[in-house]
């Protein structure tokens, strides 16, 4: 039986990194060069698929606590996302 894959805090590091992009592309964080918040729904998505991509391709390879982390990620920006998107679909129907 393959031993449980060891945790990397460089995975960590970088899926907090993309989730904070997200963020920052949902106008959830402010621009940290001009302090305003602002939406990027092209960006966001890229991120949110690249991660969901990432998912997909490290599945089996991933220690738990990486699997819940990603897992999370991903929960918290779809709706994010969603959100943002109907916003911007109700700003161009006025």
């Amino acid at each position: 039986m393959p031993d449980a894959p060891e945790s990397d805090p460089r995975f960590h590091e970088f899926v907090i990194l993309q989730a904070q992009n997200a963020g920052l592309f949902l106008g959830q964080i402010p621009n940290p060069l001009t302090g305003s918040k602002s939406v990027n729904l092209r960006a966001a998505k890229s991120v949110i698929d690249s991660l969901e991509m990432l998912t997909s391709k490290t599945q089996g390879n991933l220690a738990d606590s990486e699997s819940k982390l990603l897992a999370m990620a991903l929960k918290n920006l779809k709706p994010l996302y969603q959100s943002a998107l109907d916003a911007a679909d109700e700003k161009d129907e006025e």
